[in-house]
């Protein structure tokens, strides 16, 4: 469902514009690219979450050319990248030549990916593309392995593999990996890519998820209208704020043209919307 008409593609460049003066404004800033594609900012640190894809399954929003064509090209809001987060291989949260293309353009950039979206990378790479995967850092997750922990400069990064939407009965072999990301020791945010929401995949870790909530949670819309997941946010993840992605496109931006369980939470529904993260400086 990419928007391409003239007038739109002028609109989301006035976006992108807002977003980038919205980000002199706040120390920590959400930005809503599409489906479950987000970019974090906290100061000079920058980090993406599923921002390349090509499938939207007839449902979901796709990633807006003008904000492809600046995220290629480093243009604000999208310049200073420090690292794009990938949380399964599906084909509408993730595009193995988009995200070679990104990395071989933007040098800066460090991808931290489940093993099998790193493999997926590596059959798209070509002869000359070895020096790519210096950057590159999988994570290999069985489920109910213990979560693991990562550092690059700015970021502490925390992995676990949540089974994907469906669990038990389908898509049990996808490595659905929930990032927990804290920004320059401030801002901590965590994507969840399409967790399913089950507590039993949630409870056997419960310290991790106790010790360190997050600021702003990005949970798949479902976490919203199931009770369980409800459950979840409030009793294991404990974020200050949650915002919900994976919105399909037939969801309505305002809340009262939605379906009666969705109308109290908040939504990602439009590019360029951005929300401000609640910290503590």
């Amino acid at each position: 469902m990419r928007l391409l008409a003239p007038a739109l593609v002028r609109l989301f460049g006035l976006l992108l514009c807002a977003a980038a003066n919205s980000a002199q404004a706040h120390d920590s800033t959400a930005y809503y690219m599409a489906n479950e594609g987000l970019m974090v900012v906290h100061g000079e640190t920058k980090i993406l979450f599923d921002p390349l894809f090509r499938e939207s399954y007839g449902q979901y929003l796709l990633l807006p050319e003008a904000m492809e064509q600046a995220l290629y090209a480093g243009a604000p809001p999208f310049d200073g990248i420090d690292a794009v987060f990938i949380s399964h291989h599906h084909g509408d949260h993730f595009s193995p030549a988009d995200i070679l293309r990104l990395l071989k353009l933007r040098p800066g950039i460090h991808l931290y990916a489940p093993n099998q979206a790193v493999m997926a990378l590596r059959g798209v790479a070509g002869a000359g593309d070895d020096a790519v995967f210096d950057r590159v850092t999988a994570v290999d997750l069985a489920y109910k392995d213990a979560p693991v922990t990562l550092e690059m400069k700015g970021l502490l990064i925390e992995a676990v593999r949540i089974p994907h939407s469906g669990w038990p009965s389908g898509r049990v072999d996808i490595e659905n990996i929930a990032w927990r990301v804290t920004l320059n020791g401030t801002t901590t945010v965590l994507h969840m890519g399409d967790a399913d929401p089950n507590d039993v995949h949630f409870a056997r870790d419960a310290s991790y998820w106790e010790k360190n909530p997050p600021q702003m949670a990005f949970p798949p819309y479902w976490f919203f209208s199931s009770a369980s997941g409800r459950e979840i946010l409030q009793d294991r993840i404990k974020p200050a704020r949650s915002v919900g992605v994976h919105v399909p496109a037939s969801i309505p931006a305002d809340p009262v043209l939605r379906p009666a369980e969705l109308r109290g939470y908040d939504l990602f529904t439009m590019p360029g919307e951005t929300r401000v993260i609640p910290t503590e400086d």
